[in-house]
């Protein structure tokens, strides 16, 4: 035990060296881009939906725990390299989260994080590490949630051109927390009920009512603006990550909260309806979008492609639970279809982003 030990002191030790001195690894970390984060997003809502849909299809079952285990592999690079950039560049780190553009993409991580809890809660149903996946990504979600927002409203250097729909990020992600939180809660008693309840209603609340008002500022923008550049366009897509999250997020606070009557759930059942069908709308534009810019040829490998993945996958997620409220057949089968075009959106991510990799590893050869 004592070797052991001693071993994996010499071992961090080590590798702190590399990350804080002088060297390629020092640089990588140093560079490292806020937006891989959304690789573990992507990934891990793409489990979760195959375990919700391996009902029609029992292989999906498979993909679900496949997707799960590489999800915990790409966590744990992506993490090593975003909290090394934290503690070893701190002032890069700093000066990224006073950016108006690279900002938005820190609380992909923290978001990717609490995605990766439910995997291991609804695909493993291993809850320890579930809870603590989720306790670390909420807290740091819920910081930069205020964080990043307190920095564009006091900055004097924002413009129009920086508006895109990746300044929805940080309210999403206050928005994800009930996604297991309400799923926790649910299990809770006493004291840690109260907290979690207050804690969870909070971060719904907020994410969704500033989702609100930036929604009318992208907007402005689509209208009364230049088109986004083409490494942007993949974010259209995330219009629809406040709409499939927060309607999963609030239907789990539906279920395990025991304060609402009978007559406001019914309510908020009916709000959940009509709120997950304004996403229709939503993938309409986002598609309709990509192909105008694909047949531009002018829709080149970013990591902004990740975003294709979670929102998609999300709005899948509520589609499902929508057929659960209404009992029409017809809108999971809908989200069965759209599941098909995540799977294909993940994989042209997937391989854009290993392409990038072998391409880099290559070059410095």
């Amino acid at each position: 035990m004592f070797h052991f030990v001693t071993l994996l002191f010499y071992t961090l030790v080590s590798f702190c060296s590399l990350l804080c001195g002088d060297n390629e690894m020092s640089g990588v970390v140093k560079g490292f881009s806020p937006g891989y984060g959304a690789c573990v997003m992507g990934t891990g809502i793409v489990a979760v939906v195959s375990y919700i849909y391996s009902t029609y299809i029992p292989f999906l079952g498979f993909l679900a725990y496949f997707f799960t285990f590489l999800n915990t592999i790409i966590a744990l690079i992506v993490s090593i390299l975003w909290f090394g950039k934290l503690l070893f560049h701190t002032r890069s780190f700093i000066d990224d989260l006073s950016n108006p553009m690279k900002a938005n993409f820190y609380p992909t991580l923290p978001i990717g994080l609490m995605v990766l809890a439910a995997d291991y809660i609804i695909v493993l149903k291993n809850s320890y590490i579930g809870l603590f996946l989720w306790l670390l990504g909420s807290l740091i979600t819920f910081v930069l949630g205020v964080v990043v927002p307190y920095n564009l409203f006091k900055s004097e250097a924002v413009r129009l051109d920086h508006i895109n729909p990746s300044i929805f990020i940080p309210p999403v992600g206050l928005i994800v927390i009930p996604i297991v939180g309400g799923l926790i809660v649910g299990n809770a008693s006493g004291i840690l009920y109260e907290l979690g309840l207050f804690f969870n209603i909070i971060s719904w609340g907020s994410g969704f009512f500033i989702y609100i008002a930036l929604l009318a500022v992208c907007v402005y923008r689509f209208i009364l603006h230049k088109p986004l550049p083409s490494t942007l366009v993949p974010t259209m897509w995330i219009n629809l990550g406040p709409i499939g999250a927060g309607t999963v997020a609030l239907n789990n606070l539906i279920i395990h909260t025991s304060f609402l009557g009978e007559t406001m759930i019914s309510a908020l059942k009916a709000f959940l309806v009509f709120f997950w069908g304004s996403g229709v709308w939503w993938l309409l534009m986002a598609i309709l979008v990509t192909i105008h810019y694909v047949l531009r040829r002018d829709l080149p490998y970013a990591t902004s492609w990740w975003a294709f993945t979670f929102p998609l996958g999300a709005y899948v997620a509520s589609t499902h639970i929508i057929y659960g409220i209404t009992g029409i057949g017809v809108v999971d089968y809908f989200g069965l279809t759209i599941y098909f075009l995540l799977l294909l959106l993940w994989i042209a991510a997937f391989q854009g982003t290993f392409r990038k990799l072998i391409s880099s590893l290559t070059v410095k050869q």
